[in-house]
């Protein structure tokens, strides 16, 4: 347990350094975090993201990718992923993410209409 509470310490940390502006240092917390546990979507959303922002597009797609494989259904991850590759200007990659996108979340919508 003591683990767990350690990687969302270091995961809170980064998202104070990413609120504040420093991206390299959020970017360090988060990888501390996926250390401890390294399949912690929330931690591989910030490096993901963190990366966008310092317009490090090649590192933000690696780390969706990543997330993508880590977590097949996260919506999340491949919204992410679509739209840093329109800022690429990958258009047909970007097209095909947000199309996995939309069939999940439609899938996610008919789950809870259906239950």
């Amino acid at each position: 347990m003591a683990d767990d509470s350690n990687k969302e310490d270091l995961y809170d940390e980064g998202l104070d350094l990413a609120f504040d502006g420093d991206y390299p240092a959020a970017i360090l917390k988060y990888r501390a975090a996926l250390e401890i546990d390294p399949e912690f979507a929330d931690a591989m959303h910030g490096i993901a993201m963190a990366h966008a922002e310092l317009e490090e597009l090649d590192e933000a797609i690696a780390a969706a990718k990543q997330l993508c494989v880590i977590n097949p259904d996260d919506i999340l991850a491949h919204t992410s992923l679509s739209t840093f590759y329109m800022r690429k200007g990958m258009v047909p990659e970007a097209e095909e993410e947000s199309a996995k996108a939309r069939m999940l979340d439609w899938k996610r919508q008919l789950k809870e209409e259906n239950s």
